[in-house]
């Protein structure tokens, strides 16, 4: 009777969320659902990279549908299925009019290599190349076109690669604000702006270091798809602007000037009679799913954090790496008998110490298991980003990654000073340990809780050495050398001995199959921690994602024809997959700068 009782309360509770929340929750399902239309035998795909990338597709299962061209993961796959693919004929690429992050421009770029070596054209057209972020990165995949057109009347304002930093230090005194914060080393420099009112040394020459690698390994690669350019040349060529779109076709700098419509026109007509402009996210690729040996892909994006993201509002991003769910995610990868090897996707600035170790910890316990387990860095896989990947089998940067940044910074805000010219008084009461108030906002840290919380900071940044230390197979002294919280480009990484091999993602998944003594043939498993939709709206709303599923099995009895989509769409999505950064104070952060 009470295992009944608690049936009914969760399905009288899942009526109240039918009849007001699932109807939204239903069209969204039901257009993932969806039968896709097919595609035509002549097709063009079209992606336009102008809204922005991350690096992975959402975890959320709500914001994940369809939405293959918002991640720069997502669309390697899709070009990686497309260029096998006999009714793709080409690839239109609408480009951003400012900068890109260079190793994700660098990830887009080896893909147009391989679907190019297909035989299969890409045309990049753009609007225009103007100052804010890494320009030459928006460049360099231009020009890793089989053709690349510009508007016309449009400039190309690639002439370097500059970065600003705010420093508050004058106005914090002038108002009474002391930033205590302390940092393992000097060039550990999230919380500079907050101490200083200039650059360190050591913050210019690590800033100006990284800058000056990612510029350069952004020219060498763009040289090397333009004809006859060296470096130098197209160096020269660029920094001799801004160009007009005609002076930069003069110039050699890029192919063609011509509307959007006419790059469009000039590859529908290569790609044959009666071919089709299909947008990026309507084309269809095939299934990846399967049976025998697999790697499995495991992704990691965002800050670093403890705990489940399962809690998070499903409707929300709610962006960031949970140790419970990525730890789980590699332990059951490791677990499964048909994985061979993983594949551990990440892109982290960094964050909490306890959960990069954590993570890392279920790499080793994967690597002890017999499951070989290499780290592809995306963007920046720096501090606890680099911690998690410390001791994989091997690493995989793209030049301009950012990595290493081994160190720790932490402290607080005290802002008792500046409230009193206010009139509001900050106090405080305590037992136990002096300690107890050492993150109180009210006034900064007396010597002997400075001196306590230097230890804590000194045990954190001596075992990220030896973590570095053990999995690089460097000694103590040298990690020390290198680490200071400096951070490195992947180019620079790999000289260093931080990084194993430059590439891609799919150099690290051939790299997986070479240390798993893998041959023919091998199926990429995604493992995910995040549930499915019914159990993301049971973390919302509190509702059991069993009663939700007894409702929508009766409904779908009774035939209401919301719910028959529901558990349609849920049945084909299951078929298909083949299976039945938090505040700087108080805190201890593992930051990437």
């Amino acid at each position: 009777m009470k295992q009944f009782l608690t049936t009914m309360a969760g399905v009288l509770a899942g009526l109240v969320l039918f009849f007001i929340g699932v109807p939204f929750l239903l069209i969204v399902m039901a257009a993932g659902a969806a039968k896709p239309a097919p595609t035509p035998a002549h097709s063009v795909l079209q992606l336009d990279l102008r809204q922005g990338l991350t690096d992975q597709a959402p975890q959320n299962p709500f914001l994940a549908i369809g939405r293959r061209s918002t991640s720069v993961m997502s669309i390697i796959e899709t070009l990686e299925h497309a260029k096998g693919d006999d009714k793709i004929k080409g690839v239109l690429v609408r480009l951003p009019e400012g900068g890109m992050e260079p190793a994700a421009a660098e990830e887009l770029r080896l893909a147009f290599k391989r679907f190019r070596a297909a035989g299969k054209p890409i045309i990049a057209h753009s609007q225009g190349i103007y100052p804010g972020g890494v320009t030459t990165a928006t460049y360099m995949l231009g020009a890793s076109a089989d053709e690349f057109w510009m508007q016309p009347g449009a400039s190309l304002q690639v002439t370097g690669l500059a970065a600003e930093d705010m420093f508050l230090k004058r106005a914090f005194d002038k108002y009474g604000v002391e930033a205590d914060f302390q940092q393992r080393y000097e060039y550990k420099n999230a919380v500079n702006p907050y101490l200083y009112s200039d650059y360190t040394p050591a913050h210019r020459e690590s800033q100006l270091s990284w800058m000056g690698s990612v510029y350069d390994q952004t020219l060498a690669a763009a040289a090397g798809e333009r004809p006859n350019r060296t470096p130098a040349q197209l160096r020269t060529a660029l920094e001799s602007g801004p160009q007009l779109a005609d002076q930069a076709r003069q110039l050699g700098l890029i192919d063609k000037v011509g509307q959007v419509e006419e790059a469009a026109q000039a590859l529908l007509a290569r790609a044959g009679k009666d071919a089709k402009l299909v947008d990026f996210d309507d084309y269809n690729p095939r299934s990846g799913a399967g049976t025998g040996q697999a790697i499995a892909v495991v992704e990691a994006e965002g800050p670093i954090m403890t705990g489940e993201g399962g809690a998070a509002n499903p409707f929300t991003g709610g962006g960031g790496i949970y140790s419970d769910d990525v730890a789980k995610a590699i332990r059951t990868a490791a677990k499964d008998k048909d994985v061979k090897a993983i594949v551990f996707r990440v892109n982290s600035p960094g964050g909490s110490d306890v959960a990069s170790e954590q993570i890392l910890d279920a790499v080793r316990g994967s690597i002890a298991a017999g499951k070989p387990v290499v780290v592809s860095m995306g963007t920046y896989a720096a501090s606890g980003g680099y911690w998690v990947a410390s001791q994989a089998s091997a690493i995989v940067a793209q030049p301009t990654t950012l990595t290493g940044s081994i160190g720790v910074f932490g402290g607080k805000f005290a802002i008792g000073p500046a409230l009193g010219r206010f009139g509001v008084d900050v106090r405080g009461l305590h037992v136990g340990s002096d300690y107890s108030e050492v993150f109180g906002a009210g006034q900064a840290m007396t010597e002997a809780q400075r001196a306590g919380f230097a230890r804590v900071m000194d045990d954190i940044y001596a075992r990220f050495v030896g973590r570095v230390a053990t999995g690089r197979k460097l000694s103590p002294q040298r990690v020390g050398e290198i680490a200071r919280g400096r951070v490195w480009t992947g180019a620079q990484a790999r000289e260093l001995g931080l990084v194993d091999e430059l590439g891609g993602f799919y150099e690290a998944v051939a790299k997986a199959k070479s240390l798993a003594k893998l041959s023919g043939d091998v199926r990429l498993k995604r493992v995910r921690p995040a549930g499915s939709p019914l159990e993301a709206l049971e973390k919302m709303l509190g509702v059991s994602a069993t009663s939700a599923r007894t409702l929508a099995a009766a409904a779908w009895v009774l035939g209401d024809p919301r719910a028959e989509r529901l558990i349609d769409g849920a049945m084909e999505a299951r078929l298909r997959s083949g299976n039945g950064a938090a505040a700087l104070a108080p805190s201890l952060r593992l930051g990437s700068r």
